[in-house]
């Protein structure tokens, strides 16, 4: 059974929803921004995992790289081009990281390019610079 992983990441803590084939949740918690506990939820249904959704937050980096250095299939979200919940009134973080794993499911998931380590600073820097001459 194919199994598809949201994460919904914050600045200290992070929610991850695993749904199956059917959008059934079989998988919800939120835990601290530690990698080893992220492992821990995420390594026994590793196997069925198509892949692990993350919105391009701030802070991603450390997430996507510790589960990428474990083996993971990492999509990073572009959340500029997620049209998320039109019309409903109240949303949630494990609401949040359910669409996202909804989303990849279905196969219309918009992601970004996950840039190398190495090459991490210099885009970091230009996009500051960028922001600051304009």
């Amino acid at each position: 059974m194919a199994l598809y992983c949201g994460i919904d990441l914050h600045s200290n803590n992070h929610v991850i929803v695993i749904n199956d084939e059917n959008d059934k949740t079989v998988f919800s918690k939120r835990i601290a921004n530690d990698i080893s506990l992220s492992l821990e939820c995420l390594r026994p249904f590793q196997k069925q995992l198509v892949g692990v959704a993350i919105e391009s937050t701030f802070n991603w980096y450390w997430l996507v790289d510790g589960l990428v250095e474990n083996g993971f299939n990492m999509l990073l979200v572009n959340t500029a081009a997620v049209k998320q919940y039109e019309g409903l009134k109240y949303s949630d973080d494990f609401k949040d990281a359910f669409h996202l794993a909804h989303l990849m499911r279905l196969g219309i998931l918009p992601t970004g390019y996950i840039y190398p380590k190495e090459q991490r600073a210099v885009r970091d820097m230009l996009r500051r610079r960028m922001q600051l001459v304009q």
